[in-house]
């Protein structure tokens, strides 16, 4: 397990990669604009109207799958999959038919500002895309019966042939007819799914129609509603994020999901690796009632994702713009598109550091079977996220759209702490925070010598080229000055995450 593990951190890293290259293509031949923007609506809407049902579905299909199977064998366990099936499909059915009735209204109610070209390019493009909702739905399930059966490369590559064909087809829609995207899209959302269809017929699944509710049914739709309306919060997020920026500027949604996605990005590939080292040890803890090694986990893996993301938050907010302008000044993508980016991935770096916690922190709730509280946290920032939206958004435009996002994290994050707190007994807050201002006291210096050497080497080199040096010769200051310090929970992460690939344990 712990070589498939290491393997499963890699395809996610190398896969963030190819989806940050399918959103620099995307910049490239469209920037920000109305086509962008339209597109970047359609492919929304469906992600975010099944996410309710599907991601509920998914999480808890597993465990009443293995319920089944240990109950009443593998038989039943096969057709509680058919059931599931079944029934994803007839909802995939009523989702798909709403949105084909009431195209235009939904695209108005995730992006009311849209112009009457923008606006029936987006009813075109969610018609086209909304049909995958169909693979989508089952997707969610297929993947989830591999993992149950062991297979978890499979599941885990299915975006990279999903990322090539959206690239293939950006750069075909503006040599032909853009209607391309958004099929070629349909094409590339069906095949995630139908990749997945030999490992499924391998490994023992028959399919049969079959819409009995039974107790397991209902059981597994029970479990699944603090999830189902978790995801729906943060969804509404987006629903509300993209809406304003619509009204801001043409090219707004493009903007703030460029910024994101270069937040998102950051966020996958280093606080991804932190939670895989963690989460099995933590569940363990905790499942063992051991609280006292279970917040020294928690502790040494907060520490692990700050000294990660501080720094990285430092040099976002120094080099925004050149950072945007190294990834996406080209083509397309003009001044506007750059002074847009880089403001939206200003404010977004701002909350790096609290999501990247929240993650961590979401693990230690799930580990001791509390799925409530990150809902009603997620509930509550929601509606802090919606007035501080609408407040900042008159004064800094996209950018308080990303402001706003960051000081709802911030808030969110806060607030886990002090409820985790009272479930658990202290945190350590103190020793933490001391750490925190040690690393923040390193980034910041980092930060300032980065900064003063891209202004000197710009003068000799090209711009891009400064911007790289200065950032690869402040990260490796960054590592010497941290190493000196001599942090002890930065020690015990690196040795353990050596221990994780190398699969040997030390002995005392």
């Amino acid at each position: 397990m712990k070589k498939v593990a290491i393997v499963l951190v890699i395809i996610t890293i190398i896969s963030k990669f190819f989806g940050f290259f399918r959103e620099i293509t995307l910049s490239y031949f469209y920037g920000v604009s109305n086509e962008s923007d339209a597109y970047i609506i359609a492919l929304t809407i469906p992600s975010v109207i099944f996410a309710f049902v599907g991601t509920g579905l998914a999480t808890t299909f597993i465990p009443i799958y293995n319920n089944v199977l240990a109950e009443k064998g593998a038989n039943a366990a096969n057709s509680f999959t058919n059931k599931v099936v079944n029934l994803v499909f007839g909802i995939s059915t009523a989702i798909v038919l709403l949105i084909f009735i009431f195209t235009e209204e939904i695209v108005k109610l995730f992006a009311y500002g849209f112009d009457n070209d923008t606006l029936n390019l987006a009813v075109q493009f969610t018609r086209i895309i909304s049909i995958s909702i169909y693979f989508i739905g089952l997707g969610y399930i297929f993947k989830s019966l591999l993992q149950i059966k062991d297979n978890f490369i499979i599941p885990a590559i299915v975006g990279f042939p999903y990322n090539f064909i959206v690239i293939a087809s950006i750069i075909a829609s503006t040599s032909w007819n853009i209607m391309i995207l958004p099929l070629g899209t349909f094409i590339a959302l069906s095949l995630e799914t139908i990749v997945l269809f030999p490992s499924i017929i391998k490994s023992g699944y028959k399919h049969r129609l079959d819409f009995k509710i039974d107790n397991y049914i209902k059981k597994m739709f029970l479990l699944s509603l603090p999830v189902i309306l978790g995801t729906s919060v943060n969804q509404l997020n987006k629903l509300v994020d993209r809406t304003l920026a619509s009204q801001i500027s043409v090219g707004g949604i493009s903007a703030l999901n460029y910024a994101s996605r270069l937040n998102n990005f950051v966020q996958g590939v280093f606080v991804v690796s932190i939670v895989a080292v963690m989460y099995p040890a933590i569940s363990k803890l905790a499942a063992e009632s051991n609280m006292k090694e279970l917040k020294k986990v928690l502790s040494e893996s907060i520490i692990g994702v700050t000294l990660l993301l501080v720094p990285l938050t430092v040099g976002a907010m120094i080099f925004s713009r050149e950072i945007v302008v190294l990834l996406f000044g080209r083509g397309a993508f003009d001044g506007t598109a750059i002074d847009m980016t880089s403001i939206s991935l200003f404010y977004y770096s701002i909350g790096m550091l609290a999501f990247g916690i929240r993650e961590v922190l979401a693990r230690v709730f799930y580990s001791i079977k509390d799925t409530k509280t990150p809902t009603v946290n997620a509930a509550v920032g929601m509606a802090l996220n919606i007035v501080l939206n609408i407040i900042l958004s008159q004064y800094l435009g996209i950018g308080g759209l990303a402001l706003a996002t960051s000081i709802v994290g911030i808030f969110i994050t806060i607030l886990m702490f002090v409820t985790l707190r009272k479930k658990i007994g202290p945190l350590g807050i103190k020793s933490m925070s001391l750490k925190f201002f040690k690393i923040l006291a390193a980034s910041l210096l980092m930060g300032l010598i980065a900064y003063i050497s891209n202004l000197y080497i710009r003068n000799f080199l090209s711009s891009n080229i400064s911007i790289i040096i200065s950032i690869i010769g402040g990260a490796l200051l960054y590592f010497v000055i941290i190493y000196f310090m001599r942090i002890d929970d930065v020690d015990v992460l690196v040795t353990q995450f050596k221990q994780k690939l190398t699969g040997k344990k030390k002995i005392n």
